[in-house]
């Protein structure tokens, strides 16, 4: 798909020196308007999947302004706009990840074919296919960007597709409709009409950034709680974190995703927090090594200190059935349990990891999900966690 991509961006560039640039003025104009985009761009976390909509609504309304500029040149001056835009951010080691860039020009093609039967004077009755166009370009967008991520970290596509999906009414929306309102407006009232129609999106955009960062320090909190059992000497250095990352990555490979997420992460962090409710600490914070009881007992202490924090009742559950026998438990906790022990167990060597690996597996009678044992044996084998690329 990178081949793809690059080709096109050959392809566009090699055509427009060789024909020369239809319109300049407006070339010109929504090249700056895509290059500010980008030195406005930022990175929120793994869940934001626009991390510079200006420049996208950009790129997606010269596409289908109704002058026709053709698709080659479309993607030469959105190529050298997002060039200009993120070189500051390149210099400074935080450049969009080349999936990000192949995604990002094999959609703008997609809707700069799909608007071309449309490149004539503005006409009322072209409003509907110009909808239509927007939306298959959405799809295509999260179509891509789930094949990308399926690519490089071999989770199912289903969930992954799901996740892109449920992203389109957000930021996705704002930035299509940004897109075709600048298209019509340029096309009605000239130029002046893009810095105008830039305000409402850089707002969105700010509301956005404050909506994520509100999410990280949430989960900044949580993770700080997380951190009193090792504070404490209950559990190793790290173990929380351990343990919440490749949860989520088993998760994903289960086919989880959205909440979902978020809940098994929340309560993979907090596991051992019942911990800090015991009189003599666990030997190394080893509890998949206690007797059955005593795990439900650290389990449903944990629970009772979670619904205390103010999270989610659902992570309180998650935590308090943690030790339960597998098939009474949510897929969550079955998650949690088995993660956890294979981190109690594994040590820092190869021959650990193995070790309890086979734990697991000889545990599949009643503690530990089959299916659950294998997609960890997944995730180990192809080395860990791995998530999404940041844009």
């Amino acid at each position: 798909m990178r081949g793809c991509a690059v080709g096109t961006v050959a392809g566009g560039v090699a055509w427009t020196l060789w024909a020369g640039v239809h319109q300049p003025g407006a070339a010109l104009a929504f090249g700056v308007l895509i290059a500010v985009g980008g030195l406005a761009r930022w990175y929120a976390g793994p869940d934001e999947r626009e991390p510079a909509p200006l420049g996208a609504a950009g790129a997606l309304a010269y596409a289908l302004v109704p002058a026709g500029h053709g698709v080659p040149q479309t993607v030469a001056v959105a190529v050298v706009g997002a060039l200009a835009g993120v070189f500051p951010h390149i210099a400074r080691g935080r450049g969009p990840h080349p999936d990000y860039l192949a995604r990002r020009v094999l959609t703008l093609v997609f809707a700069a074919v799909c608007a071309g039967p449309l490149h004539t004077a503005p006409d009322p009755r072209h409003v509907p296919a110009l909808v239509l166009v927007l939306v298959l370009t959405a799809l295509c967008d999260a179509v891509l960007a789930a094949l990308l991520l399926h690519a490089r970290t071999r989770y199912p596509y289903a969930p992954l597709l799901r996740d892109e999906l449920r992203a389109l009414p957000g930021v996705g929306s704002a930035i299509c409709a940004t897109g075709a309102v600048m298209a019509l407006a340029v096309a009605v009232v000239g130029l002046w009409a893009l810095p105008v129609l830039c305000v409402p999106l850089l707002l969105t955009q700010l509301a956005f950034r404050r909506y994520a960062a509100v999410r990280r320090t949430y989960r900044q909190t949580i993770a700080s709680l997380a951190r009193a059992t090792e504070v404490a000497g209950y559990t190793p250095t790290g173990h929380a974190h351990r343990v919440a990352a490749l949860s989520r990555a088993v998760g994903r490979e289960l086919g989880l995703s959205g909440e979902d997420l978020t809940v098994l992460e929340y309560a993979a962090l907090m596991h051992d927090i019942g911990q800090l409710s015991l009189v003599d600490p666990v030997p190394e914070g080893a509890t998949a090594l206690l007797p059955p009881a005593e795990q439900r007992r650290i389990a449903l202490l944990g629970g009772a200190v979670v619904r205390q924090t103010g999270v989610p009742a659902a992570v309180a559950a998650v935590v308090e059935r943690q030790a339960d026998p597998y098939r009474e438990q949510p897929v969550a906790a079955r998650i949690v349990r088995a993660v956890n022990a294979y981190d109690d167990l594994s040590g820092e060597t190869a021959q650990g990891a193995l070790r309890a690996l086979e734990h697991l597996r000889l545990g599949t009678a009643r503690d530990y999900h089959p299916a659950v044992v294998e997609s960890l044996v997944r995730v180990v084998a192809r080395g860990g966690v791995e998530g999404p690329a940041p844009g």
